[in-house]
């Protein structure tokens, strides 16, 4: 597994984006106990999560606390950078809400760093601009938390460029990472995306293979990848995460997964190297 950077942690080039073994159609904690380990197996070092990640309102947390089981129960769990989030809620009826509040993002951290069992969380995301209050203020509580150590890197997500600039003015230059969604499906943070790697700042695209399951349709804007695929004998899904790769060294894609041949094969992404041809293809499909 090659490594990238968020900040000053090195970290395996494509992380698991654990929000599928929590949500609506989740599996049973064994499969996702075992999709985990298999990650780990085959070298990841990031693993991302959220407070919100769960189904009814009495188990907020759930993903959290099944990282901390499974990376307990594995001998390399330590060696994995856990990224988890705050600021985003589910009342428990399949909808999402915000708070951006500073209390509320202090309170949701003490809460995430119980589940997760540290005494300071790896990498610490504000999830989701809250309309009602103004962003300096949410990141504001971000900084005060990195200050008192009760995490070790922050990070945002669902950010538009300003704020990003804005994000790393008030973390005093602390700003590690941008968590946005980014896939053949849904481009338009490529902006984002710019930014970061001038800046030098982790870009994390969430949910990175939207579209992919439709990539073999006829008349398929998304059918290159297909086409490209069968040419290396892969999965389109694999070929769709070495273009992201290949778009900046500070891309660090974060695919969901709820079984562990799924993860596998995107892992393997890392050593599919695309031509400047394909590459552009790619770009234009």
């Amino acid at each position: 597994m090659h490594s990238r950077r968020i900040g000053d942690v090195d970290v395996s080039a494509i992380g698991l984006g654990a929000m599928p073994m929590s949500i609506e159609g989740r599996p049973d904690e064994d499969r996702s106990l075992a999709t985990i380990h298999a990650a780990l197996d085959a070298g990841v070092t990031l693993i991302d999560t959220a407070d919100a990640y769960h189904r009814g309102a009495d188990e907020v947390g759930h993903n959290e606390t099944l990282i901390a089981k499974a990376l307990a129960s594995h001998d390399r769990g330590g060696d994995v950078l856990v990224a988890t989030k705050g600021g985003h809620l589910r009342p428990g009826d399949g909808s999402w809400t915000l708070d951006g509040s500073p209390r509320h993002l202090k309170e949701a951290c003490e809460a995430s760093l119980r589940r997760l069992g540290v005494e300071a969380i790896g990498l610490y995301q504000f999830h989701r601009p809250d309309p009602r209050v103004p962003y300096a203020e949410s990141v504001g509580a971000i900084r005060d938390l990195l200050d008192e150590g009760k995490i070790r890197m922050a990070g945002i997500s669902n950010a538009n460029p300003e704020q990003i600039r804005l994000a790393n003015e008030i973390l005093g230059g602390r700003l590690v990472s941008v968590q946005n969604q980014f896939s053949p499906a849904f481009r338009s943070s490529e902006p984002e995306l710019d930014l970061c790697d001038d800046l030098g700042i982790a870009f994390l695209p969430w949910s990175p293979l939207g579209g992919i399951s439709k990539a073999g349709e006829l008349g398929s804007g998304h059918a290159p990848f297909a086409r490209i695929a069968q040419a290396h004998g892969v999965s389109p899904q694999r070929v769709c995460l070495a273009w992201m790769l290949a778009k900046s060294p500070v891309v660090v894609p974060i695919p969901g997964a709820s079984r562990p041949e799924t993860i596998r094969d995107s892992l393997a992404a890392s050593d599919l190297t695309l031509t400047p041809e394909e590459l552009a293809e790619l770009d234009a499909a």
